[in-house]
C-alpha cells in the first residue's frame, strides 16, 4: 500500500508541470491560474462553513499568516512555474530547479534558524545545484529561441517557495491542512483574479483543452498531489516526502519528453541522476533521526522543526 501510494504521490505532483505545459498551449499563465484557484476557492470556502471544528481556536494573526504563506507557496511559485513554461522552459528542467527547495532550506537553515547544518547537506546542497546547472544547460542547448533569463524565474519560484517554509517553520500555531488549502487557494483566487482582470486576461479561450488542463490541475496536482502529501508525511515521517519529492524532477523530465517532445539527451539524465545522488547522500541514514525527532517534539507540544524542508503545496 505504501508504495502505491508514493507511486501516486510522485504522479500527482508532476502532473502539476504537467499541467501547467497544457494550459499554456491555451492561454496565458494568469488565465490558467485564474480559472484554477477561483473555482477549487469557492468550494473550500463553503466546505469550510459546513465544517467548522478545524477552524475552531485560530486567530486572526494565524490565518493572515497562512495568507502570507499561501501568497508565497502558491501564488509566488506557481506563478513563476507557469511563466517559466510559457516562455519555453521544459516542464521537467522547471521541475529540477523547484525541486531543489529542500536542499536550499536545508542549507540555509544554520544562519536563518540556528540550526545545525551537517556536511552531508552542504555536500548534497552542492551535487543539487551541480545537477540543476547540467539540466539547464542541455535545455538552454536544445531550446531554441527561449531567452535566458527565462531559466531565471523558476529560480525566483524556488526562493518564494523557500522563504514560506521558514515562515511556517517559525508558527508555533497548529494549522489543519484542510484549513491551510482553503486560505492559500482563496488568497491565490483573490490575486490571480485581481492581476487577470487588471492585465485583460480573466476571458477564458473557447477551446476544450483549455478546460481539461484546468481540471486536470484541480483533480491531479492540487487534491491529488496535496492530499497524499499529508497522508504519506503522517505515516512515514518528512524523510520519505523529501526523497519522493526529488522523483518529480526525473518523471516529469521523462512525461514532458513523451508527451510534448521535450528534449532527453545524455546530459540531462547524467544532471538529473546528479541531483538523485544528491538525495542519497542527504537523506541516507536520516529517516529514523526524523521520525525520532517528530515524535519527541509532538511528545513535547513543540513545533516540528523538520518542517522547514517540507513544501508548501503542489505544483
Amino acid at each position: 500500500m505504501n508504495i502505491l501510494l508514493s507511486v501516486a504521490f510522485v504522479l500527482c505532483w508532476s502532473s502539476g508541470f504537467i499541467g501547467a505545459k497544457l494550459g499554456a498551449g491555451n492561454a496565458s499563465a494568469i488565465t490558467v491560474l485564474m480559472w484554477r484557484f477561483l473555482p477549487l476557492a469557492v468550494v473550500l470556502v463553503a466546505a469550510a462553513a459546513l465544517t467548522r471544528t478545524a477552524w475552531r481556536g485560530l486567530t486572526a494573526r494565524d490565518v493572515t499568516r497562512q495568507a502570507v504563506i499561501g501568497v508565497l507557496s502558491q501564488s509566488g511559485y506557481l506563478l513563476s512555474v507557469y511563466y517559466a513554461i510559457q516562455l519555453g522552459v521544459s516542464s521537467g528542467t522547471t521541475a529540477l530547479i523547484d525541486g531543489v527547495q529542500p536542499l536550499v532550506a536545508g542549507a540555509l537553515a544554520g544562519p536563518l534558524l540556528g540550526q545545525y547544518v551537517s556536511g552531508r547537506q552542504w555536500i548534497g546542497l552542492v551535487l543539487g545545484l551541480s545537477g540543476v546547472f547540467v539540466v539547464t544547460l542541455a535545455d538552454a542547448a536544445a531550446g531554441a529561441g527561449v531567452a535566458w533569463w527565462a531559466y531565471a524565474v523558476p529560480l525566483l519560484g524556488m526562493l518564494s517557495l523557500v522563504a514560506a517554509t521558514f515562515l511556517e517553520s517559525r508558527s508555533r500555531s497548529r494549522v489543519a491542512p484542510s484549513v491551510s488549502l482553503t486560505v492559500h487557494c482563496a488568497t491565490s483566487a483573490v490575486l490571480f483574479s485581481a492581476l487577470a482582470l487588471g492585465t485583460g486576461a480573466a476571458e477564458p479561450p473557447a477551446e476544450g483543452g483549455f478546460w481539461v488542463a484546468v481540471a486536470w490541475l484541480v483533480g491531479l496536482s492540487t487534491f491529488g498531489g496535496y492530499g497524499l502529501y499529508w497522508l504519506i508525511l503522517k505515516r512515514s515521517g518528512v524523510t520519505k516526502v523529501n526523497t519522493l519529492m526529488f522523483l518529480m524532477a526525473p518523471v516529469t523530465a521523462v512525461w514532458g519528453a513523451l508527451m510534448f517532445g521535450e528534449p532527453f539527451g545524455v546530459q540531462t539524465a547524467l544532471g538529473l541522476a546528479v541531483c538523485l545522488a544528491a538525495v542519497v547522500v542527504v537523506h541516507r541514514g536520516g529517516g529514523r533521526k526524523d521520525r525520532k525527532a517528530t515524535a519527541v517534539t509532538a511528545a513535547r507540544g513543540e513545533p516540528d522543526e523538520n518542517r522547514w524542508t517540507r513544501a508548501p503545496g503542489p505544483a
